[in-house]
């Protein structure tokens, strides 16, 4: 179980030569998963949008697909994964439509700065959902949407298996996410 566990567990903070396999493995893996939550991003038009815990970069990719005049700042807390993002958006990072730095969604330090917020596959590692939805809440402007998808709903067997491995990891439920969001979101 030692290289398997070590491997997973890159899934909360990629790190190393694991880490990159990881990272790597992550934009395949959840691409199908992220197109079908963009998919639901039917009636907007963003300007600004945070791609919060943006692992290898694909998702910011996609975003600035879908909105051609948008500009997409991603973050990540692993350096591996912001190295991997900064690559993947090196055409889009050379033209100004995006920006990819090491931050902390704990600590975000934004402050009305965002139409669309997003969160894929991430929120599971989050340290505190209520404060770190409060974070997003800050950096979005008055009228801003914040979209979470996951593939856990926190009662899966195979999501609750992996939390038993991996440190850090939390699948969340429908009720506990909602519950984290009411202080700050209305829908």
């Amino acid at each position: 179980m030692g290289l398997f566990k070590n491997f997973v567990s890159q899934t909360r903070k990629p790190e190393g030569f694991l880490g990159q396999m990881m990272v790597n493995g992550m934009n395949s893996g959840h691409a199908k998963m992220a197109d079908w939550g963009m998919a639901h991003l039917k009636t907007i038009a963003p300007e600004e949008i945070l791609e919060v815990g943006c692992g290898g970069g694909r998702n910011a990719h996609e975003l600035l697909r879908k909105y051609p005049s948008s500009k997409v700042t991603a973050i990540d807390y692993s350096d591996v994964s912001v190295a991997k993002a900064a690559a993947y958006n090196t055409g889009m990072i050379q033209k100004g439509r995006c920006k990819v730095q090491q931050g902390d969604v704990s600590n975000l330090n934004m402050n009305e700065q965002y139409d669309l917020a997003t969160a894929f596959e991430t929120i599971y590692f989050w340290p505190g959902l209520e404060k770190c939805f409060s974070e997003v809440n800050k950096a979005l402007k008055p009228g801003g949407i914040f979209m979470i998808v996951n593939e856990s709903d926190g009662t899966d067997k195979a999501s609750l298996q992996f939390e038993s491995i991996i440190d850090g990891m939390k699948c969340h439920t429908v009720e506990e996410i909602e519950g984290a969001l009411k202080p700050g979101f209305s829908d």
